[in-house]
């Protein structure tokens, strides 16, 4: 689902998520694939987050690879790929549906408590060694990212502002959904003292 919701906005051309500009940044000037590049800055992230103590779980390892193996695996479908060719109004509604399969996909793998993936460990890093709001490290980090893809050539739009305003809800409500589902348990629920609960 989240590799769905990348490849919505890749194809849509109006805007990435500050983290897939600089993977598709990378992807230009390298011989790595889109996907392959979310495996790599991954990869380098999950070890600079375990290396700051949040230890890697399943759900981290699982979002570091599969997200990059199934946007390779999407975008090379060739009804996928024209969909770049599509009208406005089409790619107006790829972007808007990829924001919305993003922040789904996120509130279920943080909700399955498998781990967090490599970012968004590196965030709670952030949180836990300087005790500054999950916020504020987010648009640090994110923001970083940002710019170092907009350096190397990746896709900055409106969408990508679309998804910096529009994620966070989504997600939240995505939980409040969930929360009230036959999937929920009570380790779904988040506790006080979350980072997360800080946002």
């Amino acid at each position: 689902m989240f590799a769905a919701g990348v490849a919505a906005l890749l194809e849509s051309g109006l805007g990435l998520s500050p983290w897939d500009v600089l993977h598709q940044g990378i992807a230009r000037h390298t011989p790595l694939s889109f996907g392959e590049a979310i495996i790599a800055v991954g990869v380098v992230v999950m070890l600079a987050a375990w290396a700051l103590g949040e230890s890697p779980g399943f759900g981290t390892v699982a979002n570091g690879v599969l997200v990059g193996v199934f946007v390779d695996r999407l975008t090379a479908i060739g009804a996928v790929d024209n969909l770049r060719d599509a009208s406005l109004a089409v790619r107006i509604l790829l972007l808007a549906g990829g924001i919305l399969l993003i922040g789904v996909a996120t509130a279920l793998y943080i909700g399955a408590a498998l781990g967090a993936g490599p970012r968004d460990s590196l965030m709670l890093a952030g949180v836990h060694h300087t005790g500054v709001r999950v916020g504020v490290i987010r648009a640090v980090l994110e923001g970083s990212a940002l710019i170092a893809g907009i350096a190397l050539g990746g896709t900055f739009g409106v969408g990508t502002i679309a998804y910096a305003l529009l994620v966070g809800p989504v997600v939240e409500l995505s939980f409040w959904a969930i929360v009230r589902t036959p999937l929920a348990t009570p380790r779904l629920r988040l506790p006080d003292d979350d980072p997360w609960s800080l946002a």
